[in-house]
Order: structure tokens, then sequence, then C-alpha cells
């Protein structure tokens, strides 16, 4: 069977004839057979398709949603960042997370094996595993945070309900009745849980001139432990994984409803809802806000990264992921805008202790809020709030877990494909080790201006280049048409004209469009609208520069190792599919090329038809003309 793919007016055909051809080499569909079926057989199954789910939605539903999404529409005006995101959600969002379980499940492969659909693109998985990296290391110290916060909230009186000595114009998160501040206008006051934050657990540096300090020992401690329990939870890769999903998606919606509960009664909060909800049109029209969305969109599902196609590489060849993306990807949405909802009344409330008008200036924003805004809330719960506050605690840890669990089965993955005979409980350990050691940074007194800088740079900017390469790879080179006859081969329905759309032009359009804004209008970082060292700046860009270099570095790799006649052929070789792209178990991998057999020859004679009833309408139209 021989495929050739030919591109016509921007549009992708398949002939396929009787061998198959790759590469310049010719061999029987047989011979792919045998190849496919040395690969390693040995590759686990999710033990049924609810684990897979569940570990889906631990995945993408975690601290994104509660952490990151609160403050990234307080930061880009509250509910007019509602009505982009959820337009970047159909448009991108859905798109590139049901294109990326369609990559993992019809490969059976990771992130970087699945680029035999297109070599010369293998760089663009190497370089989505340098951001996965990047997100790891500064995402464990989100999680040794929770870890902390949950210990010291087993004290008699909550740490941060109160304010020390020193402390200038802050005011306890829990006011006793008889010292309700009256606030002079000429002061800005500052909760305690904001103060304890910064003060005390992070002992937060104004400028990081002068370096970044040492690491903090409990905070290093609560790293620790972190990374013990994220390696004992990936240790079996999904053998473990898969049981433990079901606690880390379930338990934390139980504390994140309660705690709504409480946050929509307190007073004040009528107000931080509405602004969170109230949308300001004329923000519509700034790009900026548009590029915002799309960040935490990815950040949120994951999309980008490799978790998606690594999890469902580890499916059954028939599972149906169109039912799962669409739970995921709407259930991630809700509870983004739950934790939104929650988050927003606190501030409002937050408001309302302090007498401030303007809710934008309840907080500063950034990675700490989650950490002042939650513990402000709890302060203020009249019954046990030691042990609200613990579960509350308890539920950020599982929700951070649950999503770096998937971030660095994604690295092991990528070792073990690559390295067959490397155990995978010892990648997973040796790993561990490592992001721990890479972790310890951001537990310094210094450590959130990293953690801003890092998420920035590697973080957004790394993972938005190459989320744009990777479609263009799959639905632009190897073809769109190509591409929906696999889906339609293994999921066995039509894809619709909304997919079609969405891939070939508005998903990578958009998303080229917003992120050349965002690179011409790119300001000096900031980290509390103070800015950075002009040697940190060039630290982000050299994070972002190794990221984005492996796409052309991986490519000139391939075509120099598999150099043939010229350099023109080699190239256009290289974007063509390799002998290994495809299913990789055997029976399967046969009925595809069948299928795909099938589907040529039936295009063909209808291209036959219509060429001959085209020429029977013009020799009909010539007789009966008059003379």
């Amino acid at each position: 069977m021989e495929v050739n793919t030919n591109e016509n007016n921007g549009r992708v055909t398949t002939t396929v004839s009787i061998e198959l051809s790759d590469n310049n080499n010719k061999t029987t569909k047989n011979d792919k057979t045998e190849d496919a079926a040395s690969g390693d057989d040995n590759r686990p199954n999710w033990s049924n398709g609810v684990e897979f789910l569940m570990s889906c939605i631990s995945m993408s539903v975690g601290l994104g949603n509660i952490w990151r999404f609160p403050f990234t529409a307080y930061e880009n005006g509250g509910g007019a960042f509602l009505i982009p995101y959820l337009v970047v959600l159909f448009l991108i969002g859905k798109p590139m997370y049901y294109l990326e379980m369609i990559m993992g499940q019809f490969t059976s492969k990771g992130s970087v094996k699945i680029w035999s659909i297109c070599p010369s693109f293998l760089g663009v998985g190497y370089g989505q595993a340098f951001g996965t990296i990047c997100i790891i290391t500064y995402y464990s110290s989100l999680i040794a945070l929770t870890l902390y916060y949950m210990v010291v909230s087993c004290q008699a009186v909550l740490p941060w309900t109160y304010c020390r000595e020193g402390w200038q114009d802050c005011v306890d998160s829990m006011p006793k009745e008889d010292s309700l501040v009256a606030t002079n206008a000429s002061h800005k006051l500052t909760s305690s849980s904001e103060l304890y934050f910064t003060e005390i657990v992070s002992k937060e540096k104004t400028q990081i001139v002068d370096g970044l300090g040492w690491p903090d020992l409990y905070l290093t401690a609560s790293l620790f432990v972190s990374w013990i329990v994220i390696f004992f939870v990936i240790r079996q890769g999904v053998k473990s994984s898969g049981k433990a999903a079901y606690f880390l998606a379930l338990f934390p919606y139980v504390v994140l409803v309660a705690l709504l509960a409480r946050a929509v009664t307190l007073e004040g909060a009528v107000d931080g809802i509405l602004f969170f909800l109230k949308p300001d049109w004329g923000q519509l029209v700034d790009l900026k806000v548009w590029k915002e969305a799309v960040v935490q969109c990815f950040f949120s599902l994951a999309v980008g990264v490799g978790p998606i196609i690594m999890f469902s590489s580890y499916n059954r060849f028939d599972h149906p992921i169109y039912r799962d993306a669409m739970i995921v990807t709407s259930l991630d949405t809700v509870t983004s805008l739950l934790a939104g909802v929650t988050i927003f009344g606190i501030l409002g409330n937050l408001a309302h202790n302090l007498n401030i008008s303007d809710i934008k200036e309840v907080v500063q924003s950034g990675t700490a809020l989650a950490f002042i805004s939650y513990p402000d809330a709890i302060a203020k719960f009249q019954a046990v709030p030691q042990l609200f506050a613990v579960l509350f605690f308890f539920m950020l840890f599982v929700l951070g877990v649950g999503s770096i669990v998937a971030l660095q089965s994604t690295i092991v993955t990528i070792v073990c494909d690559q390295f067959k005979s490397f155990k995978y409980w010892a990648v997973a350990l040796v790993t561990s080790i490592c992001g721990f050691l890479l972790g310890l940074v951001y537990v310094t007194p210094g450590g959130q201006w990293i953690l801003n800088l890092v998420d920035f740079y590697g973080g957004t900017y790394v993972i938005f280049a190459l989320a744009i390469l990777e479609i263009v790879g799959i639905v632009w080179i190897y073809g769109l048409q190509n591409f929906c006859d696999d889906v339609e081969f293994m999921t066995h329905r039509k894809v619709s004209l909304y997919w079609r759309l969405c891939w070939s032009f508005l998903t990578p359009v958009m998303m080229l469009v917003i992120f050349i804004y965002s690179m011409v209008t790119t300001e000096p970082l900031t980290y509390k609208k103070i800015e950075y060292p002009e040697a940190a700046n060039a630290a982000g860009w050299i994070i972002f520069a190794i990221g984005v270099v492996q796409f052309p570095l991986w490519g000139f790799w391939y075509i120099k190792t598999n150099y043939k006649d010229t350099f023109c052929n080699t190239f256009k070789t290289s974007l063509r599919f390799s002998e290994s792209w495809g299913p990789k178990n055997p029976e399967i991998r046969a009925k595809w090329f069948a299928y795909k057999e099938a589907l040529a020859e039936e295009r063909q004679k209808k291209q036959s038809s219509s060429k001959l009833g085209f020429f029977k309408q013009k020799v009909y139209n010539l007789s009966n003309s008059p003379n």
C-alpha cells in the first residue's frame, strides 16, 4: 500500500495504492505490521475507563482553577475576563484538548514519540517537555505551601488571624467586636493573613538585586514531603496513579462547595461577586485580555504540555475519548467559575472589613492570592475554623498533587519511551529527586519573584509558541483530511464541521495572532508593580530561548541523521510521516491500512466519475447546440 500526500489549493488529500511508501522506502503491509509488532507491546492500559476520566479530571481541575483563574480574572477586569475565556475555551481549549487526546490514543505513545507523524517537528515534543519541567519546579513549591498551611492550621488559634507587634496598619483577619477599626483615609490597612504570608511564611523580599536568600527550613521540609507523596503516587505508572485518581478528582469538590456556601454568606460578598460577574465591555478590545485567556486555558486544561497525550496513550484504541474530552473541559470551566465566585465573595468581604470601596485595592494579585484571601475567609468561621482550614488546605494539596502527578508522569513516560530498558519506578525516583532540588529555589525569600519569572517565560510563552507549531504540524502538514480519516477510523464517528473549522483555521490563526501581539507588546516583567533586575529578565529570555530552540535543533538533527540525495529531498521527507506512525497494535494497524486504501479508492472513483460526468455533459452540450 502506498500513501501519497498531495496539496491542492491548500487542501491535503491522500491516495493509497498497493504498497506503503514512506521516506522513499517501499515495504509491504506485512513488513509494516511486523515493524509495529517489534516495538514495545507491554505498555499498560488503564484498569477501566473511569480511571482515565478521573485522572484527566484530577489533572485539569487543579490549582489552575483555585489559584490561577481567580487572580487572572482579578488582573483582567473581573467579569470582562469571562467572555474571552469562554470564547477561547470553545475555539482553542476544547479543540486542542480533543486533538491531544486523539494523538495519544491513536498512537499509544508519549508526547515526543507521537511526532513520527511529522519527524522534523520532533523538537516540539522536547520543547514542551522543557516547558513542563519549568511548570513542575514551581508547581511543587505551591503544593509545599498548602502542606505548610495545613500543618499550622492544627493550632488552637489560626496563626494568620491576628496581627503581631511591629506590623504597621494591620487589621486582624478575625477582628474582635470591640476592636473594629475606624479607618483613617490616609492609611491603607493590610490584613493579618497577607502579612502572615509575606512576613512569616515566605519572608518575602522587596527586591532580589542582592540575591534570593537561603531556602526556608519549614518550607523545605514541606517540599520534601510533597515529593515523597508524588513519587509514591507515580511509582507504578497508571497502576498506582489510576487508583489514586478517584480521591484526587472527587474530594476537592466537597470542600470547595462548602467554602462557596460560606463565602456567599459573608458580609460584603455580594459586591465582590458582582465585580466578578459584571463585564467591562471595553476590555474585550484589549488583546492582552485575550492573551491571558489563552494562557489560563492552557494552564488549567494542561494543553500543550503533554499530560493529555500521555494519559490517553494508555487507553484502549476504542475508548470513547470524545465523551471524556467534553466532560473534562466543561467540568474544568464550571470549577473555575465556582472558584471565581468563591474568592471574589471573599474579596468583597475583605474590602468591607478594611473599609475599602474599590475591590481592586483589597490585595495585590499574584500567586499568594490563594494563601491570603482563602485563609482570611476561613478565619471568619464561627465553628471549628481549624478543622475547616485543615480540610481546605488538604483540598489544595490534593488538587496540586493530582496535577503534578500528570506533569511528572509525562516526563517519566518520555524517558521510558526513549530508553525502554529503564525501570519506570527508577526513572520516577530520579526525576522526583531532581524536582525537589530544583524546587528549592522557590522556597527562598526571593522565591515568589522567581516563580513569577519562570511562569511568565517558561510556563507561558514557551508553551504558547510550541502549541501553535503542534497544531500546524498535525493539521497543516500531515493534513486535515488525513487526520480526520484517522479520527473517524478510531472513533467510528464523523468529524463535524466545528472540529474541522477549528483545527484547520480558527484555532491556529487565533493563537498566532494573539501570540504575535503579546510578543510585540511585551513590557518589562514586574512583581507587585516592581520591575525585575536586567539580569533576571535576561535569564527569563534565556529560558524562553532554550524551550523554543528545541524545534529547529531537533529538526536539523533529524535531517542530518536521515540525509539522502539532496537537502531539498531530505527536508521534504522529514515533513512526511515515518514508518512508525499509526496504531501500535498489529491487528488494528492492518485494519487501518485497509481502511485508508478503501478510502483512497472510493475518492478516486468519485473523482473519476466526476470528471467523466463533466466530459459527458460537455459532449451532450456540444451535440445539442444549434448550428
